[in-house]
């Protein structure tokens, strides 16, 4: 049951709700106030039967709980007998009453609607499946305000049950989608119209033929400022802006090092070391108290010691109270921008929270750029920059990282030097005492190396100033994300279903959904899609072939390609034809392609061009690569390779799975359209040269064909959302 509205709020009446509602689009019931049974009479009798008579009041929020609702009324007579039970049930807290004579409605499909403020992301409109089962089903979607029509119809198209409103159903016609999207859209002006409106709750929407009309509705007032503060601020940043704040910390002409230690142990000497093992061009100065060598490289006792050459970045891992004199003493060098690796700050109590504080108040001073305290690190392989307390260093590529975690940075990091598939910028955010998350998504927005944005997350402190920074990103850039913590999701205190449903979790999956960020549920999944986003090319559509020189292979992905929305169409009849010709009758005949072991030499890249180069196919999946190329390595490890013919084959099978890798890559760009390669020899034989021909030629070899699933519909679903921004 849902607890009770604050004491500070205060609900309107039904029949209130109904008429500030009904100016914002919402179709409702017809209706009539009455004082007494016999006047409830009179307006059943004007509405005409049957009817529903409710106990109405600005402090009567949970009707049905207390028996304070008839339905089905057929005539006068049952009608004035209702209203004298309901007039009974009213206790003095319940201040002025009076009764609500409604047309009684009915439908097979019920819904609810309504609007929640949420204390990070402002209002938000909501639609689900309602009636009594609501809570039990939570089959809701959010969007945050403001909602467009597009947002509306994506809302829609979201609800798990979607097919229940967009097609026909046990003989009634599909919902009128765009009365719908009037509601959601009223829902969202009235948020922005009327901030002293806190929530609003319909449920149910009865949908009666076409129509979805509201038979209940509650709204919840509170203070008009309280309501008003959740705007979004704006910011005014241009391009060139953005790239000059944050080049002294990605692209440094030198870089000053604090806390070097001799000690291999300390965060000091690593960030030395990987600084001069990946290669950095730059100016490199150490700085250690004594002044000792350290990698065979002199040390400097103080940053006034330092030479006047350019140093635009400091990588801070002195203890936290000789921070904020580092910072003021290398603002004189001209530093402007500092990495704070140190730990000890927000994260260890009130003591750290007040050294953070006046961290960023100095940094903010000086014009400095800061990030962290408490980071892991920073990297830019244009500059062969690996500024980390800890490895790996990635491949150079088009996908940017942020992580409110260090090590997941090394998560994504690692599936980098795994896959091939590599990174351009890659920065721990610590504790973003100064810089936010969303500053960073402002940067990939405009980083001309950057063309995937890739994130972990465990809070939004900043909502507005998120939802600016993605729908910023998202207008030219795919942003994937990965957020932890979903367990601890909390409800909403509120008088209405819609604030108890909702949660932490899904209001903000709404606001992903609504800004085109693909939200991945694992690190390896995020990765996989951000890097099937960064090197195969974008579908047209959701037409896609499987491809299998095996069978099982091709069922299973059949089955996630369902479960996936991908649409696996029927086989054109041009390919099945050509094929037939190819490979004996034994083949499937069918999607998937099953060639049942009857290629020859060139069957497979001959397949692969056949299907990219086919108008009605969007995307292939091939599987089963690295099967002779295995078998190879088996020939090659035993103790007959030399002595029985083998070596021959073996080097036939390894150049034939190298063949069709590169044949996926050539055909994919030749005919822009995405090929996705997938062997669990990524895992069992990680030299296989069918994997290894995909990971050279640049793209991802998934582990198996449920992967490689997920990343095409993640592909997809940006495709489309990118065809249709608003």
């Amino acid at each position: 049951m849902e607890e009770s509205a604050p004491e500070s709020s205060r609900c309107l009446s039904e029949f209130d709700s109904k008429e500030l509602l009904r100016g914002y689009g919402v179709n409702v019931t017809r209706e009539r106030l009455a004082s007494d049974p016999e006047a409830a009479a009179l307006a059943a009798e004007a509405i005409g039967f049957p009817v529903v008579v409710k106990l109405c009041g600005d402090r009567i929020a949970h009707k049905s709980e207390r028996g304070g609702v008839r339905l089905g009324l057929g005539d006068a007579a049952a009608v004035r007998q209702a209203a004298a039970e309901l007039l009974s049930l009213v206790r003095p807290a319940d201040g002025p009453v009076c009764l609500l004579v409604a047309e009684m409605l009915r439908g097979r499909r019920e819904l609810i609607a309504g609007l929640v403020r949420d204390p990070q992301f402002g209002p938000c409109v909501m639609l689900g499946l309602g009636g009594i089962l609501t809570e039990a089903l939570a089959d809701v979607v959010f969007a945050a305000a403001p909602v467009s029509r597009r947002d509306a119809q994506r809302m829609i198209g979201s609800l798990g049950a979607s097919h229940l409103l967009t097609r026909e159903f046990r003989g009634e016609p599909a919902v009128d989608a765009d009365a719908l999207v009037e509601i959601l859209v009223g829902l969202s002006r009235l948020a922005r119209e009327r901030p002293d409106v806190a929530s609003v709750d319909l449920n149910p929407v009865i949908v009666v033929g076409d129509q979805p009309i509201a038979v209940d509705a509650l709204v919840e007032l509170q203070d008009a400022e309280e309501g008003a503060a959740a705007s979004p601020p704006e910011r005014s940043d241009e391009k060139e802006q953005i790239l000059e704040r944050f080049r002294p910390l990605f692209h440094p002409r030198g870089i000053a090092v604090t806390g070097v230690s001799s000690h291999p142990g300390k965060f000091g000497f690593v960030t030395l070391h990987n600084l001069l093992r990946f290669g950095y061009p730059g100016k490199l100065f150490a700085l250690k108290p004594d002044g000792a060598e350290v990698l065979g490289r002199a040390t400097y006792r103080s940053v006034e010691e330092l030479p006047d050459e350019p140093v635009d970045l400091v990588f801070v891992c002195t203890p936290n109270q000789a921070n904020v004199q580092l910072l003021r003493d290398c603002a004189k060098k001209g530093v402007r921008a500092a990495f704070v690796a140190s730990a000890g700050y927000a994260e260890s109590g009130d003591d750290g929270r007040a050294l953070q504080r006046e961290l960023v108040e100095v940094a903010d001073e000086l014009g400095m750029l800061l990030i962290g305290p408490n980071g892991q690190g920073v990297i830019s392989t244009r500059d062969s920059m690996c500024a980390q307390i800890v490895p790996p260093y990635p491949p150079a590529g088009r996908i940017g990282v942020a992580s409110q975690s260090g090590n997941l940075v090394s998560s994504y990091l690692n599936y980098s030097v795994a896959t091939g598939v590599g990174i351009s910028k890659a920065v721990s955010l610590g504790n973003s005492a100064q810089t936010s998350l969303a500053e960073l998504l402002d940067y990939f927005a405009v980083d001309p190396e950057t063309d995937v944005a890739l994130v972990y997350v465990e809070g939004i402190q900043e909502g507005a100033a998120f939802q600016r920074a993605a729908r910023r990103l998202t207008r030219s850039k795919p942003l994937v994300l990965v957020k932890g913590g979903v367990g601890e999701a909390g409800k909403r205190a509120a008088a209405s279903h819609t604030g108890a449903l909702a949660s932490d979790d899904r209001v903000f999956d709404g606001i992903c959904d609504q800004l085109g960020i693909l939200r991945a549920s694992t690190i390896e999944e995020a990765f996989e899609w951000a890097a099937t986003l960064a090197t195969q090319p974008l579908p047209r559509g959701n037409r896609t072939v499987v491809f299998t020189s095996v069978g099982g292979w091709g069922v299973l992905a059949a089955d996630a390609c369902q479960a996936a929305g991908l649409d696996l169409i029927p086989l054109p009849d041009s390919i099945r034809e050509q094929i037939d010709e190819w490979v004996p009758a034994r083949w499937s005949r069918n999607n998937p392609i099953d060639l049942a072991g009857g290629e020859t030499r060139d069957t497979i890249p001959e397949v692969l061009e056949l299907l990219c180069a086919h108008p009605e196919i969007d995307a292939v999946l091939h599987l089963g690569l690295g099967i002779q190329a295995a078998q190879a390595r088996a020939f090659q490890s035993g103790p007959f390779h030399r002595e029985h013919g083998i070596e021959r084959i073996a080097g036939f099978h390894e150049r034939q799975d190298a063949r069709y890798a590169t044949t996926a890559r050539d055909v994919s760009e030749r005919h822009a359209k995405p090929v996705l390669s997938a062997s669990e020899l990524v895992f069992a034989d990680r030299d296989n040269a069918g994997v290894r021909a995909v990971r050279d030629a640049g793209r991802v070899c998934y582990p198996s064909a449920h992967r490689a699933v997920t990343a095409l519909a993640a592909l997809s679903r940006w495709a489309a959302f990118s065809s249709h921004r608003d």
